[in-house]
């Protein structure tokens, strides 16, 4: 049985997600982390996309990613494909890294982003890491509620959605159970 296609338009949005090999982890240090980070700067070289926030977990990853002219699947495997090679090759491994293909859901309202974006940042606390997300150096959060540069990331979708203080009702937002 073949597998769905994903729709794809240009400025489509989607949530992200990867998960380890039979949940296993996918970072094993920082340095694997920061492998991580440098490709997804250099796969937005080869495919130009926006990424509005991220987060990753010691055995996934979670990203908000806005596409401009390649479908996400190209995105994704690109970014994927390359951190298996590099995963594999720095611990001596074979076979896959990654469960199945990633997953992704298509995020096509305003509420459906902060929410997303929500999610993704509550991660760490959700999983019981941190009580706080800003604690978490591993998520896009703190970039926002700093206002502290990150060339991950762009954060003028996300901030123009609130009101002034945009920050302060970002972090309200983000903290504060509906």
């Amino acid at each position: 049985m073949s597998r769905q296609h994903r729709p794809w338009y240009k400025g489509a949005i989607y949530h992200t997600f990867s998960r380890g090999n039979r949940r296993g982890d996918l970072f094993l240090d920082d340095a694997d982390r920061q492998k991580y980070f440098s490709l997804l700067l250099e796969t937005r070289k080869l495919y130009p996309y926006t990424l509005h926030s991220y987060c990753l977990m010691t055995n996934h990853t979670h990203l908000l990613i806005e596409t401009d002219q390649h479908h996400i699947g190209l995105i994704m495997k690109n970014i994927n494909f390359r951190y298996a090679i590099y995963f594999n090759k720095k611990y001596n491994l074979e076979g896959h890294v990654f469960q199945g293909r990633y997953g992704s859901a298509l995020i096509e309202s305003a509420a459906k982003f902060l929410n997303t974006t929500r999610y993704i940042h509550l991660n760490p606390v959700e999983a019981n890491i941190t009580k706080n997300p800003e604690d978490y150096k591993w998520s896009s959060y703190n970039s926002y509620i700093t206002n502290t540069p990150n060339e991950l990331i762009s954060k003028n979708k996300t901030l123009s959605l609130f009101m002034k203080p945009k920050i302060e009702n970002l972090k309200k937002f983000t903290i504060e159970k509906e």
